[in-house]
């Protein structure tokens, strides 16, 4: 009988594992797959994220981003020097991940991987959890943190997350520059293509916004590997999907929670999932603390938290996609060029700035250019 299970031991698991075994709550973990296990993932991550940590993260960071380059169809190049208060970190998420749970494991928490939940049942204030090895197990509350392709938001039955298609390619080479981030828009219609460095090579993405999906993903984004030099015999392609943002959700159920992906909140306008997933699991974490101490209203106040702290800013962060992907052409030219455009998109990426503070001005500017007289 624990205190609290948690499905999946990503970003989302591990953080709240590790904030509830720290205040002394009895904890498992429950994960599918062996530990550490490869995550389709850029691997970008913000520094704002060292905030919710009383540990250093730097074990788990790979290296520094201190450079962003922006083409448009390989062209038209805009290159952005970060400030070391803007320089974005790059992990691997299998070294990442296992890290977070780890430190969750000196608290006390347990994990046990290699084990997936096929089904839950609410029943005498408790969760009973079913697993596929035939062992069930006991608590009084339960966080589903078991990513984008997880079940566990069905088993509660809470809305399932809409889900888009994205395509990851990690190729190994030898890495010139591995300080430099590259974005590439107008190659793909209604999206953008990535290129993160990591320490032996390239991790690649590439998935749509709005409209329907693409048929060719996979073409685009080897193609545009090829044409940025890279040799692809030694490369892996992967196919996964993503939750972005899509509107309110209700995350909660009788003493269950949801966060990570599968709560759907990844930024619908680059497709950050780290940061807003490593915050549910705090914000989880929290709210299953408040309850365990009594509070009967914690639960409920979780979804009202996500959609206050990180859902109205993704309202203004969909409604500028909307626009900027429909009409990239002139969004690239009135949304990057500018001075201080592409500055102000590092800085939300970094959890300086909220999309509330620019997305107006940006919408009222493209609008402007679309509709003679507005502006």
């Amino acid at each position: 009988m624990f205190d609290c299970i948690i499905v999946g031991a990503g970003a989302a698991g591990g953080t709240a594992a590790y904030h509830l075994a720290k205040q002394g709550k009895s904890v498992l973990v429950l994960e599918k797959e062996s530990l550490p296990r490869y995550k389709p993932c850029n691997g970008g991550v913000s520094p704002a994220i060292a905030q919710w940590f009383d540990f250093t993260l730097t074990p788990a960071l790979s290296q520094k981003i201190t450079k962003a380059r922006l083409t448009w169809k390989m062209g038209d190049a805009v290159e952005v020097e970060l400030s070391p208060s803007d320089s974005i970190s790059v992990v691997q998420r299998d070294v990442f991940d296992h890290f977070l749970i780890q430190q969750a494991q000196k608290q006390g928490a347990t994990l046990q991987d290699k084990t997936e939940v096929i089904g839950v049942e609410f029943k005498g204030e408790r969760w009973q959890v079913n697993t596929n090895n035939g062992e069930t197990f006991l608590a009084r509350y339960l966080i589903a943190a078991d990513g984008a392709n997880g079940e566990m938001s069905k088993m509660l039955g809470l809305q399932e997350p809409k889900r888009r298609m994205a395509v990851a390619l990690e190729v190994e080479t030898s890495v010139p520059d591995n300080s430099t981030v590259h974005f590439e828009f107008g190659t793909l219609k209604n999206g953008y293509i990535w290129k993160f460095p990591k320490p032996n090579g390239y991790s690649l993405g590439i998935t749509y916004f709005v409209g329907k999906e693409p048929k060719d993903l996979k073409k685009i984004l080897t193609d545009y590997a090829s044409q940025s030099g890279l040799e692809l015999s030694q490369s892996q392609l992967y196919e996964y999907s993503l939750c972005l943002w899509d509107g309110d959700r209700k995350l909660h159920t009788e003493n269950a929670l949801l966060a990570g992906e599968n709560a759907g909140i990844v930024d619908p306008f680059t497709a950050e999932g780290l940061r807003p997933s490593i915050f549910s699991g705090l914000k989880a974490a929290e709210a299953i603390n408040q309850a365990l101490d009594g509070s009967s209203d914690a639960l409920e106040k979780y979804t009202q938290t996500i959609k206050e702290e990180w859902g109205v800013d993704m309202a203004w962060a969909q409604r500028l996609a909307g626009l900027f992907y429909r009409v990239p052409g002139i969004a690239y030219k009135v949304g990057v060029n500018l001075p201080g455009a592409t500055n102000r998109m590092v800085q939300i990426l970094c959890g300086e700035i909220r999309y509330s503070q620019v997305a107006e001005r940006a919408i009222k500017r493209l609008s402007s250019k679309l509709i003679p007289g507005m502006g």
